[in-house]
């Protein structure tokens, strides 16, 4: 008897299973049988050729349409040129060297699975020397047949696979191991299983290799999906009740402390969604238990503000609060922003502060030794109710008198070892807020911030312009210059522009390179530092430019900061440093130079710091990217809307499901396989249902041991780490 956690060299032998190792990370038969297909093909069935790119491994199902043998011109030998198709027009070819012998099993008309890397040779894509397994319809017919025994069914599986261990090969292993496994114990509560209608553990495994029907299929992945998304959904939560157990220090709301007396001196008033979220954060920190609340916003929607609020009524409840961003940038911008909001209030001590307010601390990695200092004095004795920094709040030397709320801005930049150290600073658990100008789709937020309570700001506050984006064809030139006298004419009326490029420039790729297009690149991406010189030299020749990226100096980053603020500069061409938390309101258009480089919620982040002040904000979307394209289409729904939301859907369709899901998903068996954020929102619904019922009446599973079990073995530690990051 064979179970999940007998090793495959008992199984299959020594030399298969040391390749399925070595090759695909498989060591028991429990990975291998959750080793699912990729994909099913059916004899006869087209498979669309014309899709394949160059350099991708491909593993495709194709019928013998033609055989040439010839002589090499450059060395001695033949040539074996073998067309296939799949009976659409399209055809690929596979070329053999010095194997004439091949001609006489890869006959016309036979179909096979061929398995190879895809090239192209004068233009026409080709498979060099393929693996390849032959079907045949007469199981006595040759002995190609016998050993494809397993592809009997007439859908036929294709797996996840390396060029040393192609598919063929797996699914012999996996018709072998299904011979004498044993299924565990089904873990999934059989009230559970009755209610959902949901197929037994040991019958999904069977039909997900070797399915009987379509429909036999469907209910296999069905209940393997409700698996993987029930574990995540119990993981989130129990960690959600856990959290709403625990101990904390309750900071309610004081009647006439210093949030009421901001309130009453803000030139505007908050729109009805700031003042709906700041009760539901002022409810939260109110209770005695630690609030952990994650705050969604368009940008621009007044994220900062709400959290100011929250951060005022915890020191007036006797607490400090910490506000940690991702850069030295954006952390200087927010204590900026504060300073000016809080005025007297957060200038305690100082000549022309109000003795009843508070101090506002910066705190990051490139003050000098005495600013340190007496910043952290500031920190220790509690004189700092607000302190500002980036990650050198994180360490050792840092120490709060009385840390009661901590603000994570931009919360997919920080590690879960990074938020437990500024949590780790505080005496009892504080309260956490977190907070993104990242739109996330509703099945995100379900499957991956499901632990916190989730409050969205979306109505943008009264005096905000619109932003209006175009989409300029790098290979017109006449749309060229006039993006360029574009930016010359909101200069001339007094306003001033970014220039954004993909790359700093001190080599192909750097640290603030967005993720590569699918796209295949004509040329390297546009750097700041090639950029600049043109600028400054032709295109926008006479205007005051300068530059900013990651990789300056902080004093530099800061200077420039101070000089783009203040109106010293026309133009600011950088990197994605720029993306969040810069806010300069004379600011009125952004061009984006290979925009296509950029993924959706970047673009809709970038262009969200233009149009900040009364005039209204243009971006330009720059792309070679040919019209109909991937990339193109892309940019154009970018440039079709400003809804948040909407382009959050749209980047989760054209995104591969593992980058949603955390890096860790990729060359892992344990992560989750089959459940998709984008198709499968009901079943996810439906399993937090399930798992909220569950955990409420019995939040350590006590009664499911076998269910614990399975959670902890699809819910792995990185897997749960990556959840804990958000």
């Amino acid at each position: 008897m064979t179970t999940t956690d007998t090793p495959l060299t008992k199984v299959l032998g020594a030399k298969t299973a040391k390749a399925l190792e070595q090759h695909l990370e498989l060591h028991t038969a429990g990975d291998l049988i959750y080793h699912f297909p990729r994909r099913y093909d059916e004899r006869g069935e087209h498979t669309d050729l014309r899709s394949l790119k160059v350099d991708e491994q491909v593993t495709l199902l194709a019928q013998v349409q033609g055989i040439n043998v010839k002589p090499m011109r450059q060395r001695r030998g033949n040539m074996l040129e073998v067309t296939i198709g799949d009976g659409s027009g399209a055809t690929l070819t596979c070329t053999f060297f010095n194997q004439a012998w091949r001609e006489r099993e890869l006959r016309k008309g036979v179909w096979g699975l061929f398995a190879g890397k895809v090239t192209e040779f004068r233009g026409k894509r080709q498979l060099n020397g393929p693996a390849y397994q032959l079907l045949s319809a007469d199981a006595t017919q040759d002995d190609a047949a016998a050993e494809i025994e397993e592809f009997a069914g007439a859908l036929i599986p294709v797996y996840p696979a390396a060029q040393a261990v192609p598919t063929w090969v797996i699914a012999k292993c996996v018709r072998t191991l299904l011979d004498t496994f044993e299924p565990p114990p089904d873990p999934m509560p059989a009230e559970v299983r009755a209610k959902r209608n949901l197929t037994g553990i040991g019958t999904a495994l069977r039909e997900i290799h070797r399915p009987s029907s379509e429909e036999a299929l469907y209910r296999a992945k069905h209940r393997l999906k409700w698996d993987e998304a029930f574990a995540v959904q119990l993981t989130l939560v129990q960690r959600r009740a856990r959290a709403a157990a625990a101990p904390g220090t309750a900071r309610p709301r004081v009647q006439a402390g210093l949030l009421a007396r901001f309130d009453a001196g803000l030139p505007y008033e908050l729109t009805e969604g700031q003042r709906d979220v700041g009760e539901e954060i002022a409810a939260d920190l109110s209770r005695p238990h630690p609030m952990h609340r994650l705050l969604q916003g368009e940008v621009g929607s007044g994220k900062t503000l709400v959290s100011v609020r929250a951060m005022l009524q915890v020191v007036d409840a006797g607490g400090q609060a910490a506000l940690l961003a991702p850069t030295e940038v954006l952390a200087t911008q927010h204590f900026r922003g504060i300073s000016a909001q809080l005025g007297a209030l957060g200038r305690a001590g100082e000549l022309g502060g109000d003795p009843e307010g508070t101090r506002l601390t910066l705190v990051t990695g490139s003050l000098g030794a005495a600013a340190r200092r007496a910043a952290l004095a500031e920190v220790a004795d509690g004189r700092a109710g607000i302190v500002v920094g980036t990650h050198a709040l994180l360490y050792e030397g840092v120490d709060f008198k009385d840390l009661g709320l901590v603000v994570v801005d931009e919360q997919h930049r920080f590690g879960v070892e990074q938020r437990d150290a500024l949590r780790a600073k505080a005496a009892r658990p504080p309260h956490v807020l977190v907070m993104t100008a990242t739109p996330i789709p509703r099945t995100v937020a379900m499957t991956v911030y499901g632990d916190l309570e989730t409050s969205i700001l979306s109505q943008l506050p009264r005096g905000r312009s619109p932003i209006a984006s175009h989409v300029v064809p790098g290979d017109n030139q006449a749309y060229v210059n006039r993006t360029w006298q574009r930016i010359r004419e909101e200069v001339r009326a007094g306003h001033q522009a970014y220039v954004v490029c993909p790359r700093i420039g001190d080599g192909p790729e750097d640290e603030e390179s967005p993720p590569k297009d699918a796209e295949p690149a004509r040329r390297p991406p546009l750097a700041v530092t090639e950029v600049l010189p043109l600028l400054r030299e032709q295109y926008l020749h006479g205007l005051r430019i300068d530059m900013l990226h990651g990789k300056m100096p902080p004093d530099e980053k800061d200077a420039v900061m101070r000089r783009f603020a203040a109106g010293d500069l026309d133009v600011l061409v950088a990197t994605t440093v720029i993306e969040v938390g810069v806010d300069v309101p004379n600011s009125t258009v952004m061009l984006i130079l290979d925009a296509d480089r950029f993924g959706v919620s970047q673009l809709h982040q970038l262009r969200g710091r233009v149009g900040r002040g009364s005039a209204p904000g243009i971006c330009l979307l720059h792309s070679e990217a040919a019209e109909g394209s991937a990339a193109r289409e892309r940019l154009d729904a970018v440039a079709a809307t400003t809804d948040g939301f909407k382009l959050s859907e749209i980047d989760l369709e054209q995104r591969r499901e593992g980058d949603v899901l955390g890096a860790s998903q990729s060359g892992k068996h344990s992560h989750l396989r089959l459940l998709s954020l984008l198709r499968d929102e009901k079943l996810i619904k439906e399993a937090r249902a399930e798992a909220s019922a569950l955990i409420g009446d019995d939040p350590d599973l006590s009664r499911y041991p076998a269910l614990a079990a399975s959670v902890a073995a699809l819910v792995d530690e990185d897997r749960a780490e990556y959840l804990e990051k958000g």
